[in-house]
Order: structure tokens, then C-alpha cells, then sequence
């Protein structure tokens, strides 16, 4: 399983929406206050591409002793339709200051310095040391993921639906038990399946459920992950 570090460490380093929150701030323009670029420094410090205009730009530049506090949300939403599509949350808060001569025309380089660092997702809610973050790396198919899961759930609907039958005692093998069956999440480790009940009553919530299918060894590239892909949809319909 990935440490929260390493979670927290792949959701800023992946396409998921992240806004930069200053307390006492005010923006009329949200966009304005989300990094076009985001990027992880050597001593796990974050550095953002604001617009030159942004009232973050504006807060830090005019801050005393490089003392602005400031908090980077980050808001990961599963790249395929299915219930309860966000999939996780992380909260990565410090001190924002403007990096000299980083300008480029039109925007600014500000650096985010880690005092606190939390997790919420899939996995549940931790607490990351900034050191732990700093030294973590993101996952391999992080580049990938979206893509891959669209993948799955478009060109390959009916093996993944077949996985079913790997679920065993715990819930009803039978595929036709469920009204979806969505891939929702890919790791290096596994792959994290939804599963929706055809009977009624109650939310979406209620009739939904994770399975997890893990891999032997944790995959290094998209070649390994094919191979374990096959192996995974061999034995559910062996």
C-alpha cells in the first residue's frame, strides 16, 4: 500500500485541481488564485506559477519577513463517471514567498515552505511529516492514471466487470448482481475497483463498495502493468 506521504506526494504532482488559499485574502477571479504549474523543490518545497496579477503574487511580495501563511488545497476527482467521484483531498500548508528573478512575462514563481501536510482519500485521513513528504516519490502511473482508467472502463467494461468473481464470500460474485462496475483507481500496487448493487433502497453510497485487487509486485512501468492487467483478468475467468 502507498504511504500517505507518498499519496499526498503523487496528487501534487498530478492534473488535480489545487487552489492557494491566504488567510484574510480576498479574489474576485478564483482562477487567480489556482497555480498554472506546480512543482515539488529538492527540500520537498512547492513551487507555483501564479499570474503576475494574482492577489497571492501581490500578498507575497509585500510580505515582512517572509512570514505569509498560506495553504494549498488539492481536490482529486476520479476521471471516470461513478458515485462518489471525488477520491480524495489534501491540505499542504506554510509560508509562501516570491522567488527573485523566477518572473516570466505575465506570471510569477512562488515558493510554498511545508510546515503542515494531511491527507483525506481512499486510503483514509493522515497526517504527513513535510521531512516524510520531501522525501517520498510520487507513482510511477501517476502521468497515466486518467487515461488508463478511461481505458479500462471504455475498451475493457466486460473484464473488469468479470472481476466479480475474484471478490468471493465477502460479496456476490455474480456480475449481473451489480448495476456498474467502474475502475476508479490505479496504482502501482493494484487497482481499486466500484462496485454498485442493482437493488433498491437507499443512496448510491449505501449500495456501492471498494474492492481492491493487488498486485504480486508493485509494477515499475505501463509494460508491467499490461502483464499484471492480463494476469488479474485471467484468474477472474479461469
Amino acid at each position: 500500500m502507498p504511504s500517505a506521504a507518498e499519496r499526498t506526494r503523487t496528487l501534487v504532482q498530478s492534473t488535480c485541481s489545487a487552489v492557494l488559499l491566504i488567510p484574510g485574502l480576498e479574489c474576485i477571479y478564483p482562477d487567480q488564485l489556482m497555480p498554472g504549474v506546480r512543482t515539488v523543490g529538492p527540500d520537498g518545497e512547492i513551487f507555483l506559477v501564479l499570474p503576475a496579477d494574482s492577489p497571492a503574487v501581490r500578498a507575497a511580495t509585500h510580505a515582512q519577513d517572509d512570514e505569509l501563511a498560506a495553504a494549498l488545497e488539492l481536490t482529486d476527482v476520479a476521471p471516470v463517471s461513478v458515485p462518489n467521484r471525488i477520491r480524495g483531498r489534501a491540505r499542504l500548508s506554510g509560508w509562501l514567498t516570491c522567488v527573485p528573478g523566477m518572473a516570466e512575462p505575465g506570471r510569477m514563481l512562488l515558493r510554498l515552505e511545508l510546515g503542515e501536510v494531511s491527507v483525506d482519500d481512499l486510503w483514509g485521513t493522515e497526517s504527513v511529516e513535510p521531512e516524510e513528504f520531501a522525501h517520498a516519490c510520487p507513482d510511477p502511473l501517476v502521468d497515466h492514471e486518467a487515461e488508463l482508467l478511461q481505458h479500462l472502463h471504455a475498451g475493457h467494461g466486460d473484464q473488469v466487470r468479470g472481476l466479480s468473481a475474484l471478490l468471493g464470500e465477502r460479496e456476490s460474485s455474480a456480475s449481473d448482481a451489480y448495476a456498474q462496475v467502474v475502475p476508479v483507481a490505479l496504482d502501482r500496487f493494484g487497482l481499486r475497483v466500484r462496485f454498485t448493487r442493482r437493488e433498491g433502497g437507499g443512496t448510491a453510497a449505501d449500495r456501492s463498495f471498494d474492492a481492491r485487487f493487488e498486485f504480486p509486485e508493485p509494477v515499475r512501468d505501463i509494460a508491467q502493468l499490461r502483464q499484471e492487467m492480463h494476469r488479474l483478468f485471467e484468474a477472474a475467468g479461469s
